[in-house]
Formats: structure tokens, sequence, C-alpha cells
């Protein structure tokens, strides 16, 4: 960054900071991971110049001979990954996706089904506070009590009993297998087009290690980052007869001009996601997201429908004596980064909620293995104790974070993640 550092050092000295702490700190984020070198350098191209309105072959603007070359290069690579009849690569992230989905199946007031926000569902399937609640009539289905699992009876009665125009399946904090088979079946049962949001699994599903929603739904939405390790983005996938309604809804509908540089990126996440090391690494994502779910069972810790299946893990920390807002705010001290999250049935606010969230993408791009993630476990369990006992002081609290935060960074520093800047002697600049 020599001539960044040069123009704008307060820009250049914030960004170095963010490569040090990505480095030096364990992200257990399941939304957030590591992009490739390869990625980091086509997103920072100069494809951020170019303005494309419209889709490859029919620009409102000339001069976009290598933009249209990359759009349908990138829409083919899409396709194949997934086996979709048709993509969309051009939504900014995964919200707008959704959104474009509703402006082109359904009208507002129509009725959608989602899952709760409360129960791990996302925000724009109809909760109250976002548009997909404030325009369309939402009806929520959730999971079951005494399981955590997702209740197939609950949603098909709902369906029967509200009719819906779209039904959304998929979720930002379920840990299990989703039957999307099922879901297609509910919806065929309706007549409501069911559209599968899978932004936090679509790395595991490109891998085939999760069940793929594509030739049971109509509609497919993501996002490319996470554990598809691309760009900040969004995609659409669909069947043909969806298409131009798809395509319309995200331009002229939505927005303007695509994120060329995002496409460039994403590109090459695609290309990266079509190989054997990709499926590997997303066998070991919910490999050690299982070992990591074990040893914070046997840690006392209290975990949403009892473990995972794929790369995520809710957990009630309750039980510690702590809450979910104390606990990551405890861990973040500690060198391990985690948000704080709602659990099913939770009773408390949900900017202070009983749960957090963690997951093992960004680890396991690391290269984290199985002994790495029962040493996580044990840290973490270290931090809950420190910080749901009150008999420590706030210094003694704070010296348990510092001794774990150092032996974190002595382990990161064992582990250079994808992407960072390091010297020739892979020390973090």
């Amino acid at each position: 960054m020599s001539v960044l550092r040069k123009v704008d050092p307060h820009v250049a000295t914030i960004i170095a900071a963010e490569n040090r702490r990505q480095h030096a700190k364990i992200r257990l984020i399941p939304s957030e991971n590591y992009v490739s070198r390869a990625v980091l350098e086509a997103t920072g191209s100069v494809l951020t110049n170019k303005y494309s309105e419209g889709y490859a072959r029919k620009r409102y603007y000339e001069g976009q001979q290598q933009i249209d070359r990359l759009e349908e290069l990138c829409m083919a690579r899409a396709r194949e990954l997934f086996g979709a009849e048709h993509a969309n690569i051009q939504p900014y992230s995964g919200s707008p996706a959704n959104q474009a989905v509703y402006v082109a199946l359904s009208k507002p007031g129509d009725t959608i089904m989602g899952l709760s926000l409360a129960h791990g569902g996302h925000l724009t399937h109809g909760d109250g506070v976002s548009v997909s609640g404030m325009f369309y009539n939402a009806v929520h289905y959730g999971v079951d009590r005494e399981t955590g699992l997702l209740d197939y009876e609950e949603v098909e009665r709902l369906a029967r009993e509200h009719r819906p125009k779209l039904i959304f399946c998929g979720g930002s904090a379920y840990p299990r297998l989703i039957d999307f088979e099922r879901f297609g079946a509910i919806g065929r049962s309706v007549g409501a087009v069911v559209v599968a949001d899978i932004a936090h699994i679509s790395g595991l599903v490109a891998a085939g290690v999760h069940p793929s929603p594509v030739e049971h739904v109509e509609v497919v939405t993501t996002t490319t980052h996470k554990s598809l390790r691309g760009p900040r983005g969004g995609m659409i996938l669909c069947k043909k007869e969806y298409a131009e309604a798809i395509d319309k809804a995200v331009f002229p509908g939505l927005q303007g001009g695509p994120h060329n540089h995002t496409m460039a990126g994403l590109a090459v996440a695609l290309m990266e996601a079509n190989s054997e090391e990709f499926r590997q690494y997303s066998e070991q994502t919910v490999d050690n997201a299982r070992t990591l779910a074990a040893a914070l069972t046997e840690r006392g810790f209290s975990l949403s429908s009892g473990g995972t299946d794929n790369h995520l893990i809710l957990i009630d920390v309750t039980p510690k004596g702590v809450t979910g807002k104390q606990m990551s705010k405890s861990l973040d001290a500690a060198g391990i980064v985690c948000n704080f999250n709602r659990i099913p049935f939770d009773s408390r606010p949900p900017a202070n909620p009983s749960g957090i969230r963690i997951g093992t993408p960004a680890v396991t791009s690391r290269g984290f293995g199985p002994e790495e993630m029962v040493q996580l476990a044990e840290w973490m369990a270290r931090v809950a104790g420190a910080r749901g006992d009150a008999g420590l002081s706030l210094e003694e609290r704070r010296k348990v974070y510092q001794e774990v935060a150092a032996e974190v960074q002595a382990l990161c520093d064992r582990f250079p993640a994808p992407g960072l800047a390091y010297d020739e002697n892979e020390k973090i600049l």
C-alpha cells in the first residue's frame, strides 16, 4: 500500500490495523471468511472504474467488451457449480437479492412465509423491522421447542392455512440440515414459489456437503462470501421460467450498474469453489464445527438443537452465568471474535440475548483442525468461567482475557491466514 500510505496515511493505517487484527484473532463469526489473494486482486482491480448498466450484450453504455466477457464467464461458472438453469450475479448483496425476488414474484400486501428471525431466520424473510415485513403479510414458522429442529409439520399447516405467494427457507442461525425437497413439495401443494436462501451454506452446497435446493425449489438466493469464500456480493439462481422476471427486478427494478470489480472476484471464487481442494475445505469446515460442538458440550455449554450439521453453532451461555453480549465482549478481549445472538424462545432482548453464534469457515481457511477446535473450546470455557465468576475482580478477569489472547495469537502465528499481507518471512505487516 505504498501509494495509499503516501496519499492517505489515515486510511492506510486503518487497513493495516485490520490486517493485523484478522491475523491475530480467531474469527468465529460464521458469516465471515478469508478470501484468497487472487480474489482480493480481482476485487481491487481497474474494473471498479467501469459502469455497466444492463446485461451482457444489452448495455446502455459503450465500452463493455471486457465486462460482457466477464459477466458471461461468471454466470456460466455459477450455473455449472450449482447446476442451475439461470444465474443473475449482479445483486449487491444477499438482502438486495431477496428483495429482487419479492419485486419479481409478488406484490406488496401478498402473504409470504419464512423462518422467524427469533428462531434463526433472516431479517429479509418477513421480519417486522425489514422492508419484507413492512410491505408484505408475513407469516412465520419456527423450530420445535424440545429439539430445536425445524417443525416441518407446522410449515405445512401454516402453508395450507395462509396460502402464501412465496415461502422462504434457510436462515442465518440454524445449525442443522434443511430438507429442501420437503419445502419444495409443500410449496407445490399450495401453489407457492419456494425460495431457498442459502447465504450461509452456499459453499457447503457447492461442495456437496449439504443437500442442494436447486432441483427442488424455483429460486435460490445467496451471498457470495461466507462459506463460499468470495467477495461481498449477492447471487440469484432460478429456473428458466423465472429468469426474465428476476433479471428485470434486479435491473432496472432495484439497482443500476453492477459492481464489476466484485463480479471479477466472484468469478475467481466460483472457479476456486469448483475444485477438489475446496470440497476438502468444506468437509473440514463441517468436521471442525462438529468437533468444536462436542468439545463445548463436554465443557458444559448448552447448544441449540444439541449440536450442528453445518458450519454454525448456536450456544445458550446463560447457564454459565453470563449473557450473550457479555460473553461476546469477553471473548473479543481474549482474541476470539463471535457475535451475540438470540436463541429460539429467548426471553432476553435482541440487544443483550442469551446466546452467541459461532462458525468454522474462517478458522478452517487458516488450516485449523480437530486439535485446534478442542483448544478453542477450552479457551472459551476459561473466558466464560472468568466472566461468570462473581468473585473475580475486573482486573482478575482482564488478566484471564489477556492470558488467553496471548495464547490465541501464538496459535494464529502458526497458521497464516489466506489473503493477508505478510512479509517474505511470513510475518504479518
